[in-house]
């Protein structure tokens, strides 16, 4: 078992899906419903969780996907965006992988560590990703059991 942790954020950890009117300023290529997210998760627990993994020699990482039909330029825009809601919610973090990919990608194939965990709230994406993927759900529990 490869030793590596990734996170997705929207649904995840960041509560994209509250911030007032999010799909009609995605739509109209606004980013700040990334910035504005509401945290998900006690992150102060979170990062006490992932910094003790990456200590005992775990990978700790991001992949999340960028807004559905979104430009070059605005997918530049939500992955500067999320890197500054990481930065300030999780400074203690310091991941060893952000991975802020095109809406759609498969979370598979950017991941450097094939075989890690992920937790991500989206039943698609962890079916593409095998037998270690999980919902948020019991995440700081499951990661509590890694420790």
């Amino acid at each position: 078992m490869t030793k590596a942790i990734y996170l997705d954020m929207d649904g995840t950890i960041a509560d994209l899906y509250s911030v007032d009117n999010w799909l009609k300023k995605l739509r109209a290529e606004d980013a700040t419903p990334y910035i504005q997210a509401r945290p998900l998760v006690k992150l102060s627990a979170l990062a006490r969780r992932l910094n003790t993994l990456q200590r005992k020699g775990y990978t700790i990482g991001i992949i999340s996907w960028g807004s559905k039909h979104a430009t070059a330029e605005y997918d530049k825009a939500v992955e500067k965006a999320k890197n500054f809601w990481l930065n300030k919610h999780l400074p203690s973090v310091k991941f060893d992988e952000i991975h802020i990919v095109p809406y759609g990608t498969p979370k598979s194939t950017v991941a450097r560590e094939k075989n890690g965990y992920l937790f991500d709230d989206e039943e698609n994406n962890r079916a593409e990703w095998g037998i270690n993927a999980f919902d948020v759900v019991n995440m700081l529990d499951i990661l509590g059991e890694l420790e």
